[in-house]
């Protein structure tokens, strides 16, 4: 009955594997955490263990962890929806992601906030059958949730509920995405919400560096447009703008949807096909999105804050998503900076200079080039030595190749990190929509591991010499430059940014 038990439920196995990952990940890790909790300062060695637990530990001997990621069942509907559907029965929950081919990206530039606006109000706006507030007391009834939103390259719309309730949950959500109804006093209710955000931007400096190091960097294409738009813009958009956005790319035949949990495949996609029976499929004329040019300039950037520390990012142009070298960059900057405690960024300007608590790097992968930026925030008397100290890290990476403890550190803790990614069934089916709306390979999740161990030494420097540009990149820091060790100018001519007064909020208007 055992056995019986196992194969009828893999989950489960799944759930028992990754605890037992968890378990010894935490002894592992154990006596850098009690380091760091005593306040030591010092990042984990890389090498031999140093202390009596980590020679315990490195004397134990385990089987190599062998993990195949659970496969999904694919399915094209008629009307062309996509459909990942993978069965799990242990709890009696149903849920449901979906990701459009939209974003902030299609909208015109002199109504930008559109899409945001748009992806928001077909949940709150609600239906031309149904106010919202009915359709929230009906979710509320049956202890469901239906949301929607756009970002910057994709829309989404989610449902969750009890799967005794999936019939009519299901309706809900059919009713939300085909039928909203955008209403004039919800529209009013949210441009009064998006102005208040706006006006409230420039309040925590951390946001205020990366937006304004995005804008320096990718100027007026989309990537570096603010998702909610600015006060001008919001005024231009109207309830038929919000109509028409929707109308284009809310399509069957542009959507991926996963749907996940406790159903049976027979009896489900029957019921999502009379739920979206109204929902016919028409061709999409996506805009063309001008490519990011791939130009690298220095520039030394500065904005103005009475605050008690400096806000430093330090980048440029990286790489996009589907870019052969995805895995040999991920390798290389959890190297550099992406590692926590064991990084050469952290290390430096943290642990042995005592000049950062939050300090790290990240490469930003879209479709189209992303970034790469280096982010530390320190005190103001210290600025400009964090800065030429994460610049030397950088040219270091480029110059030095890694340590053979380096590379294996990197490559055990993304290996051991992605097994955390197949926790239930609702994770596992987003990323299998998430790989195919990516264009990426159907084997992503099969050979992830296999890319990542396969990654060499002379891989990470390859690729550092390749995207690490430390003597091109954008350096921008939000502070009180009086108050600077060094003037900000010793790393170049400075570009100060003067931020907007925060505008005073006005009543709104309905829209004409």
């Amino acid at each position: 009955m055992v056995g019986q038990s196992k194969i009828a439920n893999p989950i489960r196995l799944w759930r028992t594997k990754i605890t037992s990952v968890s378990l010894l990940v935490a002894l592992v890790m154990l006596p850098a955490l009690v380091s760091a909790e005593h306040g030591e300062g010092a990042a984990p060695a890389v090498g031999p263990a140093q202390s009596p637990g980590g020679r315990i530990i490195e004397r134990m001997k385990f089987p190599p962890l062998t993990f195949t990621p659970p496969k999904a069942e694919r399915r094209v509907l008629p009307n062309g929806i996509i459909l990942y559907l993978l069965e799990d029965h242990e709890l009696p929950i149903f849920s449901l992601a979906a990701r459009f081919r939209t974003g902030v990206v299609y909208e015109p530039a002199e109504k930008a906030g559109l899409a945001s606006l748009t992806g928001h109000l077909i949940r709150s706006g609600g239906t031309a059958a149904k106010t919202v507030e009915e359709i929230n007391e009906d979710l509320e009834f049956m202890a469901a949730s239906v949301e929607t939103s756009i970002g910057l390259e994709s829309g989404s719309a989610s449902l969750s509920c009890l799967s005794k309730d999936t019939a009519k949950a299901l309706a809900i959500f059919a009713d939300v995405l085909l039928n909203p109804a955008f209403r004039e006093e919800k529209i009013t209710k949210r441009k009064d919400e998006v102005r208040e955000a706006i006006r409230r931007r420039n309040d925590r400096p951390g946001q205020v560096a990366e937006r304004e190091h995005r804008k320096v960097i990718y100027g007026n294409h989309p990537y570096g447009r603010e998702v909610q738009g600015e006060m001008e813009t919001l005024d231009r958009i109207t309830r038929e703008d919000l109509i028409a956005f929707h109308k284009t790319y809310f399509r069957p035949n542009s959507v991926i949807m996963g749907v996940a949990g406790d159903f049976k495949t027979a009896e489900i996609i029957p019921m999502l096909q009379s739920a979206l029976a109204k929902w016919t499929r028409a061709p999409v004329d996506f805009p063309k999105v001008a490519p990011v040019k791939p130009d690298l300039r220095k520039s030394v950037n500065y904005v103005f804050k009475d605050i008690t520390q400096s806000h430093v990012h330090i980048g440029h142009l990286g790489i996009e998503r589907t870019n052969p070298d995805f895995f040999p960059v991920m390798v290389m900057n959890f190297i550099l900076g992406g590692g926590s405690f064991t990084s050469r960024i952290e290390s430096k300007v943290r642990s042995d200079e005592g000049l950062a608590y939050s300090v790290y790097s990240y490469f930003d992968a879209p479709r189209d080039l992303g970034l790469f930026t280096a982010v530390c925030e320190t005190k103001l008397e210290s600025t400009a030595r964090a800065i030429t100290l994460m610049l030397d890290e950088i040219r270091r990476m480029r110059e030095t190749p890694v340590s053979d403890d380096e590379l294996k550190l990197a490559i055990d803790s993304i290996t051991n990190r992605f097994i955390f990614r197949f926790t239930d069934t609702a994770s596992i089916i987003s990323q299998m929509v998430d790989i195919e709306y990516q264009d990426l390979p159907a084997t992503y999740l099969d050979t992830y591991v296999d890319k990542v161990k396969a990654v060499t030494k002379a891989d990470v420097q390859r690729v550092a010499q390749k995207y690490l540009h430390p003597d091109e990149s954008a350096l921008l820091v939000v502070g009180n430059k009086d108050k600077f060790d060094k003037p900000l100018d010793s790393f170049g001519p400075v570009n100060v940014i003067t931020l907007p007064e925060p505008a005073k909020p006005k009543a709104s208007a309905s829209p004409k």
